[in-house]
């Protein structure tokens, strides 16, 4: 892909919602300017919607679904994401340069996403009627057997780290179950979801199936989850934003899925094959800027290994660069100035109380100035009760651990609120069997992490990262809700 195309995408379009298979504006005609991370200036605008946008959209939504979609065959639907899929294919340039100039990331990471959420597509295409229901053994003359069902109108708020993959697993399992949906993206990165929308059309899912309501938070999507004609809600973000969207679902009693976040850690013991782990360990917290749920943001080393692990890590991050997406290079800009703010906030107070900065990135001197760049730290033996260690810091910060043996490994892995993802490295099979059971996570790779996006791996939290699964067939089954029916045939 050519740098031209990442910097022009889009220069100057004012980008529409996608409501009833039509592009459309807000009603109140006020819009939001698009900013580039990596240079800070406004390159693009979208609607900023209101509660009348929504209830526009959820009313082509509610319309649609009780139209031919919910009953249409299973097949039929997964022809139709099927399609969509080769679309993101064949517009997978288009696709990236967009999802990278919206978001910062650098143009590998936003073609990645783009091959992320052409196999959730696929995936969900040929999954769409493979989910069945049960017979019941029950009394005499009787039957009784059950059905998975749609839920009707599913709103999917999507954040602004990973919009296009974040999108296809939510579309893809709501879709393939016969649900219709009202999608509310993040007003920091809504551009590849308004794409994606246009692209369904084109792919034969009928107008009304696939909405997009575009603007702030506090606004649209405040009116999203609290809409009394929305039948579920499926959200990644935050836990503070988490709270406030279950219980606008609450409001209507309306299920909920929440991947909120995580503190993830990665167990390094001392029989680990350190070659292996290292560029795994670095890549997990610098992919997207640590802007991830799942970025392994705690490494726990076993002492004997702990100043060669260490070392290894400085060494590596000192050589890190982070410059503008269509550089191409370890990492981009974060998202905004406030996040940028907000990592720098939090590694400035754990300075302030005296924890050990082991290395730094650079950022490279062709990167402009006004972009909301961050370079990697690493930090060394970290309070385990200290904010860095605790909290989501959300950017390129990584914290290592020292540990003694295997039960101060599992207490320290646990010892957060968050319980998403974890990663244990050794090459003793039965700690490894221990370990994983042990640890408090919804995700724990052996030996890996992350495992490529893993389209067909259920993925979900424990503790505050939140509830319900997303990705392979689980999801399936949060996307919709189980029928009993019984006869009595005598």
């Amino acid at each position: 892909m050519g740098t031209h195309l990442s910097r022009t995408v889009a220069e100057g379009r004012a980008f529409m919602q996608v409501i009833e298979g039509r592009p459309m504006d807000a009603l109140s005609g006020e819009r939001i300017d698009v900013v580039c991370p990596s240079d800070g200036r406004v390159f693009a605008s979208i609607p900023a919607s209101g509660a009348a946008d929504v209830d526009r959209a959820m009313r082509a939504a509610r319309a649609a679904f009780d139209g031919p979609w919910s009953r249409m065959p299973a097949f039929e639907r997964g022809r139709c994401l099927t399609r969509l899929g080769l679309l993101v294919e064949k517009n997978a340039e288009e696709l990236a340069a967009l999802e990278s100039r919206d978001t910062g990331k650098p143009i590998r990471q936003g073609k990645a996403d783009v091959a992320a959420a052409l196999r959730y597509y696929e995936f969900y295409g040929g999954a769409a009627d493979k989910i069945h229901g049960d017979t019941i053994p029950f009394l005499e003359g009787y039957t009784a057997l059950t059905l998975r069902e749609p839920h009707g109108v599913v709103a999917g708020i999507i954040p602004w780290n990973y919009p296009l993959q974040i999108l296809a697993r939510v579309a893809g399992a709501a879709l393939a179950m016969g649900n219709t949906l009202v999608v509310k993206p993040a007003e920091d990165a809504s551009l590849t979801t308004i794409r994606i929308a246009e692209l369904a059309l084109e792919a034969g899912i009928p107008a009304g199936v696939f909405n997009v309501v575009t603007g702030y938070g506090g606004t649209a999507g405040a009116a999203v989850s609290a809409h009394p004609m929305v039948d579920y809600v499926t959200f990644t973000g935050s836990p503070a934003t988490g709270t406030a969207i279950q219980q606008a679902a609450a409001i209507n009693n309306r299920g909920v899925t929440m991947e909120l976040g995580g503190k993830s850690p990665q167990i390094v013991f001392a029989d680990a094959d350190l070659d292996a782990a290292l560029p795994v360990l670095v890549n997990a917290i610098i992919q997207n800027g640590g802007q991830t749920c799942s970025a392994g943001s705690r490494v726990l080393i076993e002492k004997p290994i702990y100043e060669k692990l260490a070392a290894a890590l400085a060494e590596r991050f000192a050589a890190l660069t982070a410059g503008p997406h269509d550089a191409d290079l370890d990492l981009g800009p974060l998202i905004t100035l406030a996040q940028k703010q907000r990592v720098e906030a939090y590694v400035r107070a754990a300075e302030e109380t005296g924890l050990p900065v082991l290395s730094r990135g650079r950022i490279d001197p062709g990167a402009p100035q006004s972009g909301f760049y961050y370079a990697p730290v690493l930090f060394g033996e970290v309070d385990p009760d200290s904010a860095l260690a605790q909290e989501e810091v959300f950017g390129p910060v990584l914290s290592l651990f020292p540990f003694e043996d295997e039960a101060e490994a599992v207490r320290l892995a646990n010892h957060t609120e968050y319980g998403l993802v974890a990663g244990v490295w050794t090459r003793d099979g039965a700690r490894q069997h221990r370990v994983a059971k042990r640890v408090r996570a919804g995700q724990v790779y052996v030996n890996a992490y992350g495992a490529g996006g893993g389209v067909e791996l259920p993925f979900g939290g424990f503790k505050k990262s939140g509830h319900g699964r997303e990705k392979g067939f689980e999801a399936l089954f949060d996307m919709s809700a189980t029928k009993t029916i019984v006869f009595n045939h005598g």
